[in-house]
């Protein structure tokens, strides 16, 4: 994992658009202009201006076999003060989903932000029949914790999400459907 770099725009845009299908019902609607070269100019400036300011962090995820981009994660809305909490969104590119990479990713950012970050609380949010990423944050040891009435517009549509949450003491086991 690292961070993105502006020469990663052929890659990430080939990914994500081969991925389209997959990723789409899970993640706000596309722009029309998502995939093209300014677009990504822009998200890399976001991505800094974030990481400068304190309140995210993009990573990308590597196949370690090839080497290949294969996806990302950002922990997010990183609050420090009384809720030392941050927010993790993620996303795969379909040829390298059900392999465990996500899985991984979760716990190594949670490590990150629990260890180096010293945040007490990371949140994360699924719609519930998203049931790869229910396994994923389980599988990291994130909790159900309840459910977000039409929490965010996904696709064009007011989705309820499910709130997982992992605490900087929860053991890194499998997590619970409480």
């Amino acid at each position: 994992m690292r961070v993105p770099f502006t020469n990663d725009y052929r890659e990430w845009a080939v990914v994500r658009g081969e991925s389209r299908a997959f990723l789409e019902p899970w993640e706000p609607r596309w722009t029309p202009d998502e995939l093209d070269r300014n677009a990504w100019r822009l998200r890399i400036s976001r991505y800094r201006e974030d990481y400068a300011q304190g309140t995210a962090i993009a990573f990308f995820i590597f196949e370690k076999s090839s080497g290949k981009l294969a996806g990302g994660i950002t922990l997010g809305n990183i609050r420090h003060g009384v809720s030392q909490s941050g927010h993790v969104g993620y996303w795969i590119g379909e040829r390298f989903g059900g392999r465990g990479l996500m899985t991984d990713a979760v716990k190594v950012v949670a490590r990150f932000a629990f260890d180096t970050l010293r945040l007490h609380r990371i949140e994360a949010a699924c719609i519930p029949d998203n049931i790869r990423s229910i396994r994923v944050l389980e599988k990291a040891g994130f909790r159900r914790e309840g459910l977000l009435r039409s929490y965010l517009r996904i696709n064009g549509i007011w989705q309820d999400h499910y709130l997982y949450a992992r605490i900087a003491d929860d053991p890194p086991g499998v997590g619970t459907k409480d």
